[in-house]
């Protein structure tokens, strides 16, 4: 099978990299590389960020309402190729069809709410806020920023949470895309381009940690969006922080569940083993940790593994999969070696995926659903992010005590409670650290109109993704007073109140 070389975009224009370096692209299901993203140099991670610069006092003056024409025009193309962009997700990263199919439709949702800048961009004023003084609040775009991606979510996280919006509301973009599975984005920028983006708006490279610490300290640089473990994220705030940038860093996670004895234990067991082991557990909002009861803790753990044993594990683009490989054998590897540490501090392995094997496909990186019992608080396996579809579960005496062993994690991504009592699911929502709360829920993820609102070392920064807030992230204010004379004014003298307004 032919390997094909990316190339990364700059100024409209696909370009090879002089590097002569390129990282491998597998396709996830069979262990092959499929394609290799170029290795860009320093230099032309520069060129992007100098293409994006230029192109925007342009852009920023073009009128928002035209503006958000080119989101109408990249929604219908992204739905008229919804079907080919989820077999690329599906292929290089490993969700199964429905899971990459969503991923792309969440992108298409914040392309959507893209469309309303014209209205969420506004600002607002007051009339008479002294005798003849008026004050009008603008919201403005800030220049150029950049975005630096995980593997995880290919179509989401560039073209959702962060390109959409960035741009409509006048800025620039250059996207640091993932090595791992760049295929999706390369593919979405050039429908974007087909759409009608004009050069420079947004530019799209691939490379090493090296060459992307230019995008955290070069004078163009007006903002950085990051999406990644917590770790890296520490650096980059400080880093881009430090230079004058804007920042936004979302973090690792390990979410936690609190099931109490009321609760419908079957739709629990259903809900927590999709949020659980759905993407391969590759996602910052799934499930890995599940405080349980101890009344009826035996009862769901019998029901969670025989639901967990029933997902189908199979190649990623297969119809009837329901539980795909991991991203890489080197992530494989990485989860494998949790799951032996998990057996080393003393957790009770329930269910073992760890010797899954798809026929035909024997070299793809899968592992099955994985369930760890009786996880004690300090077992790093229910503490730390895993990353794959590997379980925990912590048994506790009622409902505080689940509540402080939650609230206890240094991550506060997201956070859910299945009950049939309105007082312990009021006490929750009320008391729980994380950001996003579910009740009977077992992925809180808001839909675009609200923030990706994680909590703690989930989360660094001042304004989270999406939302009010990722129209504040990518534009600042302005307040403008203003004084109008005529005849019969002129000559009037100023109070002491308005002269303060004027003189500051």
């Amino acid at each position: 099978m032919a390997i094909e070389r990316l190339r990364f975009c700059v100024d409209g224009e696909w370009k090879e990299t002089s590097s002569g370096k390129y990282m491998p692209i597998t396709d996830s299901s069979t262990g092959q590389v499929i394609a290799e993203a170029p290795c860009c140099t320093v230099g032309e991670v520069e060129s992007a960020i100098e293409a994006a610069a230029r192109a925007f006092p342009e852009w920023s003056g073009t009128p928002v309402p035209k503006r958000s024409q080119l989101m109408f025009s990249f929604k219908a193309i992204l739905e008229q190729h919804l079907e080919e962009l989820t077999v690329m997700v599906s292929t290089e990263l490993g969700k199964n069809l429905d899971e990459a199919r969503g991923d792309v439709l969440k992108a298409i949702e914040v392309v959507e709410y893209a469309c309303a800048v014209p209205v969420t961009m506004q600002g607002y004023s007051l009339m008479n806020v002294s005798q003849g003084f008026d004050t009008v609040l603008y919201r403005e775009p800030i220049g150029v920023f950049a975005g630096i991606v995980p593997f995880n979510f290919p179509a989401m996280i560039p073209f959702g949470w962060m390109i959409p919006l960035c741009i409509t509301t006048g800025n620039t973009f250059v996207l640091k895309a993932s090595s791992q599975t760049p295929l999706t984005a390369v593919r979405m920028l050039e429908l974007l381009q087909q759409a009608g983006l004009p050069k420079g708006v947004v530019n799209l490279v691939t490379c090493s940690r090296n060459e992307a610490e230019l995008l955290l300290s070069h004078p163009k640089v007006a903002g950085v969006s990051y999406v990644g473990s917590t770790k890296t994220g520490r650096t980059i705030f400080a880093k881009a922080s430090s230079n004058g940038k804007r920042v936004q860093v979302l973090g690792e996670a390990k979410n936690h569940g609190l099931v109490l004895r009321d609760a419908n234990l079957d739709q629990a067991a259903r809900a927590i083993v999709n949020s659980s082991f759905g993407c391969a557990g590759m996602r910052c909002m799934a499930l890995p940790t599940i405080a349980v009861e101890e009344q009826c803790a035996d009862e769901f753990v019998s029901l969670f593994v025989k639901y967990a044993s029933e997902r189908r594990v199979g190649c990623a683009y297969k119809p009837d999969t329901e539980l795909g490989p991991v991203v890489s054998a080197e992530h494989k590897q990485a989860v494998l070696d949790w799951i032996e540490t998990g057996i080393r501090e003393g957790a009770s392995l329930v269910l073992d995926g760890r010797n899954t094997s798809v026929p035909g496909y024997e070299a793809g990186f899968f592992i099955g659903p994985t369930i760890f019992d009786h996880v004690k608080s300090g077992m790093r396996i229910g503490d730390e992010e895993i990353f794959g579809p590997v379980a925990c579960i912590k048994r506790v005496k009622g409902f505080e005590e689940g509540l402080a062993i939650m609230n206890a994690s240094p991550y506060a991504n997201g956070s859910c409670i299945f009950t049939e009592s309105g007082h312990y699911a009021r006490e929750f929502a009320k008391r729980t650290h994380a950001g996003m709360v579910g009740i009977n829920v077992g992925i809180p993820v808001p839909i675009s109109v609200f923030p990706f609102s994680g909590h703690k070392n989930s989360f660094l920064g001042d304004l989270h993704v999406m939302g009010k807030d990722g129209i504040a992230f990518y534009t600042e204010a302005k307040s403008v007073t203003s004084r109008w004379f005529g005849s019969t004014t002129a000559s009037r003298p100023v109070s002491t109140w308005e002269g303060t307004i004027t003189r500051g």
